[in-house]
């Protein structure tokens, strides 16, 4: 963790994180590229993809969203996707090193959307791992989840690792990734602290965005590009979501990975890096060289 702007992002060297600091990893040199786990994520999920990045060239910044990981958890900040995404695009700025192409799982999609929307001249390109242009932070299954909180809370960590390990078993193509140490990593930032969690999701499961996403999308003007697994699985781009991107965004393409669900990242890291090459951001390549992917195409691999 690195610190980059006070009461935001803090150099915490305890396990528990200041509330209202966002757990930030730096490393490498080169252009950036800014990962961004979902919800049920944290850092630990690009662990695999991380090495290959540093090794071509690029630096890699990892900057789990407020009550994600090991960020903090304060039960009265707010949590929808449009603070988020402004807490993100502050880290950013602060960082530095040009505009920063954003490698997104899930939710954190559409997190990189809006920070795309708002703060155009931070975001080089966009790369969406199975992350849509969700219009809110939580689902209504996620609300009526939070009714078994007293549970959750009385039955710990044991049930909640046990609850992450179906959830990653019943999202991946090849589910043979989701080992113990795999469940632990990422569940420990959550069960840590447990109670703070819990209040984190239910104040997340009050948010509410300032406005829709979707009248906003076609103002993206940066290269985007979604990565896809053709395995069964739960969680994913629903077809009303990508059928709005391919008919909005004036360059966008997707990428579909065979055998493979929801964590791409877990079951086939080198197809990240291989996807952000494909926005024609090269470390070698001069900004404002990339390729044009024009409207909407799919190319399976």
């Amino acid at each position: 963790m690195i610190p980059v702007w006070p009461l935001l992002i803090a150099a915490v060297l305890s396990t528990v994180p200041a509330p209202d600091s966002l757990h930030v990893i730096a490393e490498g040199s080169g252009p950036t590229v800014a990962f961004l786990p979902g919800l049920f994520g944290s850092a630990y999920e690009f662990r695999r993809v991380a090495p290959l990045f540093t090794a071509a060239g690029y630096r890699v910044v990892i900057i789990e969203p407020l009550g994600v990981g090991s960020s903090g958890r304060p039960a009265d900040a707010d949590y929808s996707l449009a603070a988020q995404s402004e807490r993100i695009a502050a880290v950013l700025d602060t960082l530095g090193g040009g505009p920063a192409i954003l490698v997104a799982h899930s939710l954190g999609g559409a997190m990189a959307f809006r920070i795309a929307l708002h703060h155009p001249d931070l975001v080089a390109g966009i790369v969406s791992l199975e992350g849509g242009p969700t219009e809110e932070a939580v689902t209504p299954g996620f609300r009526r989840a939070m009714r078994l909180a007293p549970l959750i809370h009385l039955l710990g960590g044991r049930l909640v690792r046990a609850k992450v390990r179906s959830m990653l078993v019943e999202s991946s193509g090849n589910p043979s990734w989701v080992t113990d140490e795999a469940v632990h990593g990422y569940t420990d930032g959550a069960t840590r602290q447990l109670g703070a969690t819990l209040r984190a999701f239910k104040a997340m499961s009050r948010s509410r965005e300032p406005g829709p996403l979707a009248p906003e999308l076609g103002k993206i003007h940066c290269p985007v590009r979604m990565l896809v697994g053709t395995a069964p699985h739960d969680g994913g781009v629903g077809v009303a979501e990508m059928t709005l991107l391919e008919r909005v965004l004036p360059r966008f393409a997707v990428d579909t990975v065979p055998g493979v669900g929801h964590y791409v990242q877990e079951e086939r890291p080198a197809e990240v890096l291989q996807a952000v090459k494909r926005l024609g951001l090269d470390p070698g390549r001069p900004q404002g060289s990339e390729t044009h992917p024009g409207d909407a195409h799919r190319t399976g691999r």
